[in-house]
């Protein structure tokens, strides 16, 4: 049993689901992000799922506020909320609330737009790395909304990023059940394999070809992702054959699997279970219960 399977055992009446899975907010990227069925979100409304194009930015900020907003929708209409999804620091961000950083300034914006165009992504890269070492190393050299926002900030207030408090504390407007989901280590990488191997059957490369010939490249947020930004090297360089890809996709789905696992780990109010651990549904209904 995966999360999968688990929502449609657990959460089939009287629930709604907020995807929390930042791939499967982008149209056209069905298949690679493992986002569920129609028929699927037929029997449970799901939402946050399929309604960004690629070429648009996708972040925590803007979970978080939507997730906000659908909360007490899903409670008026007697239904219970589950967010569901792997993003770990979109969960994160919800439970803790975001930071206050200063709110943006359209010249700066305006900017640095034109900076990226006249000096490139990789000159503002360094300038980050000098003002802001930190927020660096957190963030890829290829992300530019990141890398951008880290400068906006800077030449906002003066302060990197880092200097502002990131909260450490569970809000105190919600009441969180927090569930992880853990299994052996060889079983979860044996299973990440098979999942990317049904993809492939399932037509990820005819996917990712009809988006490319839709006009969107790597430097699309979409396209960044695990299971297509994997497949530009194959075209850029001739080198990868499509085996190649197909293991740098797993290689790249078991290190990810990893990072998120240590992630959620340090968070301490997730309940760890083995997903056909029946205790899951008890802890549900004794939660529910005493809500």
């Amino acid at each position: 049993m995966g999360k999968t399977d688990l929502i449609f055992t657990l959460f089939k009446n009287n629930y709604e689901i907020i995807n929390a899975d930042s791939m499967q907010v982008y149209k056209g990227m069905d298949i690679g992000s493992a986002k569920p069925s129609l028929q699927e979100r037929t029997e449970i409304p799901h939402h946050l799922i399929d309604f960004m194009l690629p070429s648009n930015q996708f972040n925590a900020g803007i979970f978080v506020r939507m997730a906000n907003h659908l909360i007490p929708e899903i409670l008026k209409r007697g239904k219970i909320p589950v967010i569901s999804g792997g993003t770990a620091y979109y969960f994160k961000s919800f439970l803790f609330g975001l930071p206050t950083l200063p709110p943006v300034e359209p010249q700066i914006r305006d900017l640095l737009q034109k900076e990226l165009i006249t000096k490139g992504l990789p000159a503002l890269y360094n300038e980050l790395k000098r003002v802001d070492p930190l927020r660096a190393e957190q963030v890829e050299p290829g992300d530019s909304y990141r890398i951008l926002r880290g400068l906006e900030v800077f030449r906002v207030s003066g302060k990197p990023v880092s200097a502002f408090k990131v909260p450490d504390t569970i809000r105190n407007d919600i009441t969180p059940l927090v569930l992880g989901l853990e299994r052996s280590r060889p079983e979860l990488y044996k299973r990440i394999n098979m999942r990317v191997d049904h993809m492939i059957e399932q037509g990820l490369i005819d996917e990712v070809k009809h988006l490319i010939e839709a006009g969107y490249t790597k430097k699309d947020p979409g396209m960044k992702g695990i299971g297509y930004g994997e497949f530009f090297l194959q075209a850029e360089t001739g080198e990868f054959t499509t085996a190649d890809v197909i293991e740098l996709i797993k290689r790249n789905s078991r290190r990810y699997a990893k990072r998120q696992y240590t992630f959620f780990r340090k968070l301490p109010m997730v309940k760890w279970f083995c997903p056909s651990d029946t205790a899951i549904a008890k802890a549900v209904k004794s939660f529910i219960k005493n809500v």
